[in-house]
């Protein structure tokens, strides 16, 4: 009996106590302590390995800083797209809420889907560009682009900046187009046109300055003849970003001062950025067709 009572005692004192809580704290959801969860998108511009050893440093700081900002703890996973058009289409689709991307695949990605959105662009020592080489092998005869003409020629990725628009910009520029290589094609990725190139597989080729100095460094042999600006990578935000977490990452990318993960992906910082930042690409991208002339 006493026994009992002190039973029903105990479960009106809890009964009383739940009360008070939902009470007192009305407006207090369960979904408030809900992590974040954000898939951040690459695609393979070098091997899978080295493109998640480059990232997982800075988005653990990522990680870091939007928790405090958005008072959430936050949990970004990487998802490494097997090539450019998979990872525009998951950008577009939404299936990553934001990526990191050259200039071409973020000019594709926003004709077919203009809600996407820049969060900022890299920084290389406080500036909005980079380089890319055009590159032989160590024992060539070939010191200039003009002595490409009749050669044949390893470019990168179809949706590439450096490993096709600008790279053909270059050639057609030097009055070099399709009809005058011997032969050319896309090997996907910058380390695969040095190893080309490097084996006498192709007489030369185009590659980012990184890649070059990596393969270089790793006994590759190949020399650079030629280099032409780049404007550095965007970091896009899918449409389907809230404001709050865009506002957040985007101060997070802004604010960012970890040397040590900034080094991994080779840059010093980010910077705002705009449409007009890309306008060189966009230009490089419309005149592409010229560079495309049947053999006669």
């Amino acid at each position: 009996m006493i026994a009992t009572k002190i039973i029903s005692k105990f479960n009106k004192d809890i009964s009383l106590l739940i009360a008070v809580v939902f009470l007192t704290f009305p407006l207090l959801s369960f979904n408030s302590y809900a992590d974040i969860e954000l898939k951040f998108g690459i695609y393979t511009s070098d091997k899978p390995t080295t493109m998640v050893k480059m990232f997982r440093p800075i988005l653990n700081v990522i990680e870091a800083s939007l928790s405090e900002k958005l008072s959430t703890p936050t949990r970004i996973t990487l998802q490494v797209a097997s090539d450019y058009k998979k990872g525009i289409e998951n950008l577009v689709n939404g299936r990553v809420d934001f990526s990191r991307m050259g200039p071409a695949s973020y000019i594709l990605s926003q004709q077919k889907n203009e809600g996407i959105r820049l969060i900022a662009m890299e920084s290389k020592n406080g500036k909005k560009h980079f380089w890319g080489i055009v590159c032989v092998n160590e024992s060539s005869p070939i010191n200039t682009i003009d002595q490409i003409t009749g050669r044949s020629f390893a470019f990168g990725n179809k949706r590439s900046t450096i490993g096709r628009y600008l790279s053909q910009a270059l050639l057609r520029e030097h009055g070099i187009t399709s009809n005058k290589l011997s032969r050319f094609d896309y090997l996907s990725r910058h380390d695969r046109v040095a190893t080309a190139v490097g084996a006498n597989q192709f007489d030369a080729g185009a590659l980012k300055e990184s890649t070059f100095n990596k393969m270089k460094n790793q006994g590759v042999p190949i020399r650079e003849i030629a280099r032409f600006k780049n404007v550095t990578k965007p970091w896009i935000a899918s449409s389907s970003m809230d404001n709050v977490t865009f506002k957040a990452l985007q101060e997070t990318l802004l604010e960012m001062k970890d040397t040590e993960a900034l080094k991994t992906i080779n840059k010093s910082g980010f910077l705002p950025s705009t449409k007009n930042d890309y306008a060189i690409i966009w230009e490089s991208m419309a005149n592409n067709s010229d560079f495309f002339i049947a053999s006669e």
